[in-house]
């Protein structure tokens, strides 16, 4: 791929998908701290979408699918140049095991970060309370909350990870500018949270950006997305008051 055309294809992606997802965030930021300080804002993840069952889960659902149009879009782009995108991002099912007990490791260890930036950012007033659901308990609701963790850890690791760092090779950048740049992104689109999530997503970019040039793969990655973001829908209506989380 000629890399004039490069630019172009990569805004437009990011456009479509976590560049704006980081543009409203910042926008979101510069709301919040006009209103008043962090500490004192909640910032609430996982809403109803309607007050009537039906339509709410319509809404959920759609918005899923939806969402994962842009990843589509980078495998179509690679099926336009003569490659099969999955295999050359590694989101496949050919090392099941590896990948596995790799996503769990990372789960392990950026979860137990994850609650200490959390904590040490509600500590310094720069995070606000974050509640990572408010749906109403329907019995579809940990289902969708699933499908909703899964969304997060494909598209977010496809596009952020996978495809950013193929086509900025293509453009002749070293490994650390594309493991830093790929971080900052993943920091700023967590921006609506607070500071304190922006540097914790920041640091879990650096650390799944190395382990991606290690492995060539971005199913470690989106297992331990998947499994994290898990952890905390799911698990927040079970143990999320006794750690803080949402206060």
């Amino acid at each position: 791929m000629r890399s004039k055309s490069l630019w172009p294809e990569i805004l437009i992606v990011l456009g479509l998908s976590l560049g704006q997802s980081a543009i409203y965030a910042i926008v979101s930021l510069a709301d919040k701290l006009t209103r008043g300080p962090l500490s004192g804002q909640t910032t609430t993840m996982n809403n109803a979408l309607s007050d009537r069952q039906f339509f709410d889960l319509t809404y959920q659902l759609l918005d899923i699918v939806f969402s994962l149009v842009p990843v589509l879009l980078v495998f179509f782009l690679f099926h336009l140049a003569g490659r099969n995108g999955f295999r050359a991002l590694g989101f496949d099912l050919r090392r099941p095991g590896r990948d596995g007990w790799q996503g769990v490791g990372l789960f392990l260890v950026i979860g137990i970060g994850t609650l200490g930036v959390y904590w040490l950012g509600r500590t310094l007033g720069v995070t606000t309370a974050i509640v990572p659901e408010a749906m109403s308990p329907y019995w579809w609701t940990i289902p969708v909350l699933l499908f909703s963790a899964i969304r997060h850890g494909i598209l977010e690791e496809t596009i952020v990870v996978g495809y950013l760092f193929d086509r900025l090779r293509a453009l002749g950048w070293g490994m650390w500018p594309i493991i830093l740049t790929s971080a900052v992104l993943r920091g700023s689109y967590h921006l609506y949270q607070g500071f304190g999530p922006f540097v914790g997503n920041a640091i879990m970019g650096v650390i799944f950006g190395w382990v991606y040039t290690k492995t060539g793969r971005v199913m470690p990655l989106v297992i331990a997305h998947a499994l994290l973001d898990t952890a905390g829908f799911v698990g927040y209506s079970l143990i999320g008051p006794a750690i803080g989380l949402g206060t």
